[in-house]
């Protein structure tokens, strides 16, 4: 297998379907900001994720490449609503200025409502053609992960976590609903699609939970040791917002150790799904072991 093809493969088949789903129409400022913010670079980890799922336990790709789109767009959003400045008050974001910084913050909070209906109509509209149950059972998981029970939550008490002292306990959950919620939505979804069993889903599910868990406290490294040119947006940004984070809260070193376990054990788990998951097991490590 060549790891960088299949990844570039799977990207530009979501890029190609994202730029369908966001072609201009009337009104066309309303799309303009949309398709700015989806398609202002980014990794596509999250339907990255979902369609190696979906492939690890047989599925078809093609199958969940709608949802892949949708969680990208709903992912995209709780961007565009988390850098305005009743927010975390970003000015960039993937080496860019952000929706509110080129179209006025009226139109980003337009425009990540929009991303977010979308995504679900998105999702429906395959429900509906498909008629199998599975893929309704994917799109209830991605909703539950992405509200009141996952990433939106997360974010609330990571607002109202702003200048205070929190506990390990409350940083865990911010980290494992407001950055896992969308990575265990892109793996389980991804395989309830391919045709999971139960026990494989929950394998995903605890798979998610590791790779989340990682990739946020990877973040919160790179946030004090990176630069503003090699993660395209701001540095310290945790500390400006007098934010408790995983490295304030346990110290680098420990930090570092935390997060290469937490990220071997989800590798270790993926292998269990055999040859069909190699690309998920080489893309998992990546993940956690990013420079930005």
């Amino acid at each position: 297998m060549d790891f960088q093809k299949e990844l570039d493969k799977k990207i530009e088949m979501t890029d190609n379907t994202l730029k369908k789903y966001l072609s201009p129409r009337y009104p066309e400022r309303l799309y303009e900001a949309m398709s700015y913010s989806v398609l202002a670079g980014g990794k596509r980890l999250r339907p990255v994720l979902m369609l190696s799922a979906c492939e690890a336990v047989g599925g078809n790709m093609e199958d969940a490449l709608p949802f892949a789109c949708a969680l990208e767009m709903i992912h995209t959003y709780s961007l565009i609503h988390d850098d305005l400045p009743a927010m975390d008050n970003d000015d960039f974001r993937r080496g860019k200025p952000t929706c509110h910084k080129v179209f006025g913050e009226g139109m980003a909070v337009l425009a990540g409502d929009g991303l977010l209906t979308y995504a679900f109509e998105i999702m429906l509209d395959t429900v509906c053609a498909k008629r199998d149950i599975k893929y309704a059972n994917a799109a209830k998981y991605i909703a539950h992960n992405s509200g009141t029970c996952g990433m939106l939550v997360g974010q609330v008490v990571d607002v109202e976590s702003e200048g205070v002292t929190i506990d390990d306990k409350t940083l865990m959950y911010i980290h494992d609903n407001k950055t896992g919620g969308l990575i265990k939505a892109a793996l389980v979804a991804g395989a309830i699609i391919g045709g999971a069993t139960e026990d494989e889903i929950g394998d995903f599910e605890k798979i998610g939970y590791n790779i989340g868990i990682a990739f946020q406290i990877k973040d919160d490294i790179l946030d004090v040791t990176s630069t503003f040119d090699v993660l395209g947006k701001p540095v310290f940004s945790d500390e400006k917002n007098n934010k408790s984070t995983y490295v304030t809260l346990h110290g680098i070193d420990n930090a570092q150790e935390d997060y290469k376990t937490l990220s071997e054990g989800a590798v270790k788990m993926i292998e269990k799904f055999g040859g069909r998951s190699e690309f998920l097991k080489k893309y998992a490590d990546m993940l956690v072991n990013r420079i930005n």
